[in-house]
């Protein structure tokens, strides 16, 4: 951790990876999903979640500097990221989740005997079958305020995944 200007604690890349991991997963375990984290992200993918046959991969993402855009935030994803999120012969739908932390690390989490409370939001995106980058080195990726990740948010994101794999079944690929 590095002191900023007024003696706040910043978070380091690693500890942000950290608390959006910590995030999905509570959501995920209080939903009844299976979570998959993968050690490697060459495929733009840091967790998968499932349930049953239905599966959504997720990107994640945290910052301590949301971008206000109107009903929302943007976040800016590497093209080679929103690419492989985007591509049409995927398995699973591709999706960006960004973990919003407060500015101080100390201000993440705060506990007692009877609790821990995380102070982080989330918003999410999917960026499945989303159109081609324009050539930029990022993409400016709106984040709705509606799109709160919660547990209805990955009910509709496992929704999605299983439309496509009926789609698909009824367009007669296997």
């Amino acid at each position: 951790m590095k002191r900023a200007s007024g003696g706040q604690m910043r978070a380091e890349t690693w500890q942000k990876e950290q608390i959006s991991c910590a995030y999905l997963h509570a959501i995920a375990a209080r939903e009844g999903l299976t979570i998959a984290s993968w050690n490697v992200d060459k495929d733009g993918v840091d967790a998968t979640i499932r349930r049953g046959g239905p599966m959504v991969d997720l990107q994640l993402k945290c910052t301590q500097k949301a971008r206000e855009v109107a009903n929302g935030h943007a976040f800016d994803l590497d093209v080679a990221t929103y690419d492989k999120l985007r591509a049409a012969d995927r398995s699973a739908p591709g999706y960006l989740a960004v973990v919003i932390v407060p500015a101080d690390i100390e201000q993440w989490i705060v506990h007692d005997e009877e609790q821990i409370l995380l102070r982080c939001r989330a918003y999410y995106a999917c960026i499945q079958d989303a159109p081609e980058a324009s050539g930029e080195t990022t993409v400016a990726i709106h984040l709705p305020r509606e799109n709160k990740l919660d547990g209805k948010a990955l009910d509709l994101m496992i929704d999605h995944s299983r439309r496509r794999i009926l789609g698909a079944l009824a367009g007669g690929l296997a």
